[in-house]
């Protein structure tokens, strides 16, 4: 581990994105990384150009894919995509080569991007989002500058990293989907896919009691038989078409505290339906194919019950902040959430694997030992 060195650079119409960025002398390293055009890896012999001394390599470990990257690759995103863009945005590294001048992070520290580098607080207006409108960092080296809130440092153990679960930047950014004031004592989280399954955790860590949906009644049976007690309650909502009604049932008809709500419009109104007066929906993804007709009833059921709908995307670095704290003082683990892990060589499967719905959890991409 040594100070960036400073030399010859290659042109930078030869480099992706984020790497153009930064044009000026640079340290030389090889790497591979992943681009959407191909829809396969590609590898690059490049030097990572670090535009000022405050540049930081980072030596990336594992990269864990969202339903939103395979998205993007199908091209089904809502918002702006940056062409033949790398993508991947849920990581965990080290540092591994500083400029002479950083002051914020050190040689060895492990680190973690956000997704939006331009969401620092609450107040923050600004948007760039990695794997979408700037390149994402399914790439075995990147180099961020320190000035930028790209990446928190985090307190694992090395075990952790090592082990190929690098699961650190698990859904963080998802965290304040649990934030509710008056949270009393059910949680019902939409899904066996990557944000449900960390929104079960989150739940379970807050002894919250949940209600646990998916069309497959094998995977909601592994589930409950991977946590235990208490019990997770499930509905399959293939068989139950109006799920919600099942979901009244369990609760006495009172409905549940907090949705986790990642179908869309296809199931929005239906969760709404199924939470308690002056409770909350957490509006995640849009997992399923738009049906505007079915939102006819939103704003009637919406005055009814009292609720609150929160639009959730990426949180913010405090929000980060906040929750690597709570994952640092509870000792908690990923494993158990964990669906698999590939090899670099086979991401476009892992790619297709996401996008098939087939996971159970996360699914990780394995870059460096």
């Amino acid at each position: 581990m040594t100070a960036l060195s400073w030399g010859n650079s290659y042109k930078s119409d030869q480099l992706p994105t984020s790497d153009r960025a930064h044009s000026s002398p640079s340290l030389a390293q090889n790497r591979r990384l992943y681009q959407r055009h191909t829809q396969s890896q590609a590898r690059y012999r490049e030097s990572l150009f670090a535009s000022s001394p405050t540049a930081v390599l980072i030596k990336v470990y594992a990269v864990a894919l969202n339903y939103r990257d395979a998205n993007i690759a199908n091209g089904g995103n809502p918002w702006p995509v940056t062409p033949n863009g790398v993508p991947g945005n849920d990581a965990a590294g080290e540092v591994v080569s500083v400029g002479n001048r950083v002051s914020l992070v050190l040689l060895g520290d492990r680190v973690t991007p956000i997704t939006d580098k331009e969401f620092v607080t609450a107040h923050s207006t600004g948007r760039s989002w990695l794997a979408a409108n700037a390149d994402g960092i399914l790439a075995t080296h990147v180099v961020f500058d320190e000035k930028l809130p790209f990446f928190h440092v985090l307190e694992l153990p090395h075990g952790l990293l090592s082990r190929g679960l690098r699961l650190a930047k698990l859904f963080l950014s998802k965290a304040s989907l649990l934030q509710h004031p008056d949270c009393r004592d059910v949680d019902s989280a939409a899904g066996t896919g990557g944000v449900s399954s960390f929104a079960l955790k989150l739940a379970r860590a807050s002894s919250l009691r949940i209600i646990l949906t998916s069309s497959s009644d094998e995977k909601l049976e592994q589930i409950k038989k991977q946590f235990g007690n208490p019990e997770i309650q499930t509905v399959n909502y293939k068989t139950h078409p109006e799920w919600q009604n099942e979901v009244l049932n369990l609760t006495n008809g009172v409905g549940v505290d907090l949705v986790v709500e990642n179908g869309g419009s296809s199931s929005l109104v239906q969760s709404m339906e199924c939470t308690r007066r002056g409770g909350t929906v957490s509006q995640v993804g849009y997992l399923g194919s738009p049906k505007p007709e079915l939102l006819k009833e939103f704003v009637p059921t919406i005055i009814d019950r009292r609720l609150n709908v929160r639009g959730i995307n990426a949180g913010s670095k405090d929000d980060q902040d906040e929750l690597m704290a709570a994952i640092s003082a509870t000792q908690m683990t990923l494993e158990d959430i964990l669906d698999s892990t590939w090899p670099f060589d086979k991401a476009d499967e892992a790619i297709e694997y996401v996008w098939q719905g087939k996971q159970i959890g996360k699914v990780v991409i394995k870059l460096n030992d």
